[in-house]
């Protein structure tokens, strides 16, 4: 039961990230927004990371349905 726990608090992470980097980048001075905008690259490089990552899992379960097919 922890791990699922933990996973759903995971997936909500970059999202947060993303959220808090815009909420700074609306709220702070002009001197300061630059430091937001780390966080909010790395929130949005992980939620593409995790798509790819997704897609390609796929492709290569569906390759290997296909070539199961072909056998029979």
């Amino acid at each position: 039961m922890k791990i699922n726990n933990k996973r759903l608090f995971l997936s909500f992470v970059a999202p947060f990230m993303i959220l808090l980097s815009i909420i700074g980048l609306i709220l702070r001075n002009n001197t300061r927004k630059i430091f937001y905008l780390p966080i909010g690259l790395m929130g949005i490089s992980m939620l593409l990371e995790k798509d790819v990552r997704r897609r390609l899992g796929r492709k290569n379960i569906l390759k290997k349905i296909k070539s199961y097919q072909k056998v029979k």
